[in-house]
């Protein structure tokens, strides 16, 4: 199912703002809110039962409220691209408007 390479790169994206100090936590309670805005996924292979694989993950800001998360899954066994992804995410503040926390991108883009 293509949609369990969506849960695998939320996945990684959360842990590597968990790896960054991002606090979704934190966030929410001030209001708030980082959110997928758009999602490119470029399937090129099949992850099948029991393949180990990683995924890579870069991310750079797109404009003054965007941010992009590029994502790679390599499966191990062969070192073969399966998946490549372009994660486009923002922040949202309390009335639903992009708004970039401050020291978010330091944190992201370190």
């Amino acid at each position: 199912n293509n949609a369990v390479y969506q849960n695998y790169l939320e996945h990684c994206r959360h842990e590597f703002l968990l790896d960054r100090g991002v606090d979704f936590a934190a966030l929410a309670r001030d209001g708030i809110n980082l959110v997928v805005v758009r999602a490119e996924l470029d399937y090129k292979r099949s992850l099948t039962s029991q393949d180990e694989f990683s995924i890579g993950l870069n991310v750079s800001m797109m404009d003054r409220v965007r941010f992009v998360f590029e994502q790679t899954v390599i499966r191990h066994s062969d070192k073969a691209t399966c998946l490549n992804a372009r994660i486009i995410a923002t922040a949202l503040n309390q009335r639903g408007r992009p708004s970039i926390p401050r020291g978010l991108i330091a944190q992201l883009c370190r």
